[in-house]
C-alpha cells in the first residue's frame, strides 16, 4: 500500500502579502511625535500642552497609553525636584507658614462636605471619599494612596480618578485668566493655586503661566499640602477598618526641599541650577501633554453625572471659600 503524497503547489501560487498596520495607528505615531517635540520648544506653555495632548486623544487617539500612563507620574516627581532649584529656602518658609491654616482648614472642611454631598447625591461612600481625598489634598496621588486602604474596586479608582482629571484640565486653562480679571498678586494666585486645584502638575502649570513668584508660593504649599496623604490615609484605614496599612512617604518631596537649600545654601549650585530649572520646567510641559493624552473621550464618560457633579461642587466650594479668604486677609 502506497502512502498518498499532498499535491504540489503550483510555482505560480502567490505569496500572501504582509499585512500592513493601520494606517490610523501610523498617523497616530507620526502625530504623537509632532506635538511633543512642538511642547520640547521654547514657545511651548504648561496651558497649550496640555492643548495639544486633548488634540490628540480626541482626534487621532494616543498611540502609547501604557508609555504615557508609566512616565508621567515619574516626570512629575523630578520637574518638581528640579523647581526646588529656583526657589529661596527662606521665602519657601514664609509661604508654607502663611498656607498652613488654608491647608488644615481647607482639607478637613472638603472631607466633611465630601461624604455629606456624597451621602445626599446616593454614591458608594467609597467613591465619595475617593473624590474627596483627591479634592482636599493632591488629586490622582492622593487617590492613588487611598484607595487600596479604602478597599476600593478598579471601577471606583477609574471614576475618581476620571472626575479629578477633567477637573484639572479646566482648572489649569481657567484660573490664570481669572487671577487677572480679579487683579490677584502673584502670592495670592500662588496660594490660590495650591488649595483650589487638584494635582500638582495643574498646580504648577497654572502658577509658571501667572509668573515666577506664583510658582514659588504654589509649588511650595502643594507640597507641604501633600504631605497630609500621610495622616488622611491613616484616617481612611481607620473609618474603613483596614489593619497593617503602608504608607508611602512622597519622597520627591524630599528631594525638592534638597535642591531648594542646595540654591539657597551652596553658591556653587547657582551654576548648574539654571540649566536644571530649564529642564524642569520642559519636563513639566510634557507631563501636561502627556496628561492630556490619556484624557480621551471614553474616560470623560466613563465617570458618570453623579460623580462629575460630586467633584465639580466640592472644586467650586473650595475654589470660591479659597479665594474668599485670600482676598479677605
Amino acid at each position: 500500500m502506497s502512502a498518498t503524497l499532498p499535491a504540489p503547489v503550483p510555482a505560480t501560487a502567490p505569496i500572501p502579502a504582509p499585512v500592513p498596520p493601520p494606517t490610523g495607528d501610523k498617523g497616530a505615531k507620526i502625530g504623537f511625535a509632532l506635538l511633543l517635540l512642538g511642547c520640547l520648544t521654547p514657545w511651548a506653555s504648561p496651558p497649550l500642552a496640555l492643548a495639544l495632548g486633548l488634540l490628540l486623544a480626541q482626534t487621532l487617539g494616543n498611540p502609547f497609553p501604557a508609555f504615557t500612563r508609566k512616565l508621567t507620574p515619574r516626570l512629575l516627581q523630578y520637574s518638581v525636584i528640579g523647581l526646588g532649584f529656583g526657589l529661596n529656602a527662606q521665602a519657601a518658609v514664609a509661604a508654607g507658614r502663611q498656607g498652613l491654616l488654608f491647608t488644615v482648614g481647607s482639607i478637613l472642611g472638603t472631607l466633611v462636605l465630601g461624604y455629606g454631598a456624597g451621602r445626599a447625591l446616593g454614591l458608594n461612600r467609597v467613591v465619595a471619599h475617593l473624590i474627596a481625598c483627591g479634592t482636599a489634598i493632591c488629586g490622582g496621588s492622593a487617590i492613588a494612596a487611598v484607595g487600596p486602604v479604602a478597599g476600593a474596586r478598579d471601577e471606583e479608582m477609574s471614576v475618581a480618578l476620571g472626575t479629578v482629571f477633567v477637573l484639572n484640565a479646566v482648572a489649569l486653562f481657567a484660573f490664570p485668566p481669572l487671577g487677572h480679571a480679579l487683579a490677584l498678586t502673584q502670592q495670592q494666585f500662588g496660594l490660590w493655586c495650591a488649595i483650589a486645584i487638584h494635582d500638582t502638575s495643574s498646580v504648577v502649570g497654572a502658577a509658571a503661566a501667572y509668573g515666577p513668584e506664583a510658582l514659588g508660593v504654589a509649588t511650595t504649599i502643594k507640597l507641604a499640602r501633600a504631605l497630609w496623604i500621610i495622616p488622611v490615609t491613616l484616617g481612611t484605614a481607620y473609618f474603613f477598618r483596614q489593619k497593617n496599612v503602608q504608607v508611602k512617604l512622597p519622597w520627591f518631596i524630599l528631594g525638592f526641599i534638597g535642591a531648594m537649600l542646595l540654591n539657597t545654601y551652596v553658591p556653587e549650585t547657582r551654576l548648574v541650577g539654571p540649566g536644571l530649572l530649564q529642564l524642569a520646567r520642559m519636563g513639566l510641559v510634557v507631563t501636561l501633554f502627556f496628561i492630556g493624552a490619556g484624557l480621551s473621550l471614553k474616560t470623560i464618560r466613563a465617570v458618570g453625572p453623579r460623580p462629575f457633579a460630586l467633584g465639580v461642587l466640592l472644586w467650586l466650594v473650595v475654589s470660591a471659600a479659597s479665594l474668599y479668604v485670600i482676598v479677605s486677609v
